[in-house]
């Protein structure tokens, strides 16, 4: 009898609807056993980590993939406020995102992300890149569990 897993959950926060549906269907085209959240901005995604209506029932993350540029609030100011949390700072984020600015890079790394992906343009490279961080994030490497305060 095969084993059944339970499905990662995975919360992408994107402001661009296309890139949000091909990150989705990037993932789903890789075999990822993940439960994908999407959320448009990083004072939603704050909201909904932290459980504040409409997301008082919502499961916590085991990843988290970040664009840096959003409206409200962006991917820098939202890793921030997450590293800082003593309830948040250990779900792993992982920064996707359009930007190959060396800055951005540096920022993100040193505001505690465990990655920086830029985004390819064609689609087949972005499968790729969505069964590599797969292959990592949900094969090889153990995630912490959520209650680690």
């Amino acid at each position: 009898m095969p084993t059944v897993t339970k499905a990662f959950e995975i919360l992408l926060l994107e402001d661009e609807p296309a890139d949000a549906y091909l990150v989705q269907l990037a993932i789903r085209e890789s075999k990822i056993n993940a439960t994908i959240t999407h959320l448009q901005d990083g004072r939603e995604g704050l909201d909904y980590l932290r459980r504040i209506s409409p997301y008082t029932t919502e499961i916590p993350p085991d990843l988290i993939l970040l664009d840096i540029n959003m409206p409200r609030m962006n991917g820098r100011e939202f890793l921030s406020n997450i590293k800082m949390d003593a309830q948040l700072k250990n779900i792993p984020v992982i920064i996707l995102t359009t930007s190959d600015v060396e800055r951005d890079i540096n920022t993100s790394y040193r505001l505690g992300a465990c990655g920086y992906i830029t985004k390819p343009v064609d689609f087949s490279q972005l499968i790729d890149v969505m069964s590599g961080l797969n292959a990592y994030w949900f094969e090889l490497v153990r995630l912490p569990t959520q209650n680690l305060v």
